[in-house]
């Protein structure tokens, strides 16, 4: 069984910076793609960004240019580096692990929150 543990959240300020970790354990950790999603209060979970296993990165419009993703497999981990923060990306930040592409997603972490105030 695959295990997704999240660390990094927290609280911060508009315009900060903060790292998110995403450590994987269990069987063979082998995925076609890790990657980010959250989910704020009254929305739907919503894609953030992957990274394929070959180092291939997708991003969502909305945090093109200030998040970072990046893989070690080695580690199995994946990281989410996320500058310039803003309020609206106050939310849970989930780990996820599938398909190549995240079109199946096959394993979730329990969430770390995300808070950016004003």
């Amino acid at each position: 069984q695959v295990q997704l543990i999240e660390s990094g959240g927290g609280l911060v300020q508009a315009g900060d910076s903060l790292r998110l970790s995403c450590v994987g354990s269990g069987r063979t950790f082998s995925f076609g793609s890790m990657g980010w999603f959250r989910q704020a209060p009254g929305k739907e979970r919503e894609f953030v960004a992957h990274i394929t296993w070959t180092g291939s990165t997708v991003y969502a419009d909305s945090v093109k240019g200030r998040f970072t993703i990046s893989r070690d497999n080695a580690k199995k981990s994946v990281y989410l580096q996320m500058n310039s923060l803003k309020p609206e990306d106050t939310a849970v930040y989930y780990c996820a692990a599938g398909n190549s592409g995240l079109v199946r997603v096959d394993n979730w972490g329990q969430g770390t929150q995300v808070t950016v105030s004003s």
